[in-house]
């Protein structure tokens, strides 16, 4: 790689998303940039104060990743937001109601 290549900056998006509003911003950072960085560099976190990226989890497409990973160029980092409730926990319930369902309907 060329020293010229080196300095060049990436571009990188950074999305976040609330139920009714999805925010996606294209930043241009230096090579070697750490997506906590990068996160910073957005402005997401001023324009979302309710991210914490101490308790927030984050990725790169889909794939959960740490703050100190560097980036490449074209990377899309999604900032996450907590779950309201387990999956595991709902799916159980589901499948109880539908239990409960199935018997009594099956009786009448």
């Amino acid at each position: 790689m060329t020293e010229q290549n080196m300095t060049k900056p990436i571009k990188v998006e950074v999305l976040y998303a609330l139920p009714q509003e999805q925010t996606l911003l294209v930043v241009q950072v230096p090579q070697g940039t750490l997506l906590a960085e990068a996160v910073k560099i957005s402005g997401m976190l001023e324009k979302y104060p309710a991210i914490d990226l101490a308790t927030n989890k984050v990725g790169i497409f889909g794939k959960l990743s740490k703050l100190d990973t560097v980036l490449r160029d074209r990377d899309r980092i999604e900032i996450y937001r907590p779950l309201i409730a387990d999956p595991k926990e709902i799916r159980k319930k589901r499948a109880e109601e539908g239990k409960v369902m199935k018997k009594g309907g099956g009786d009448a």
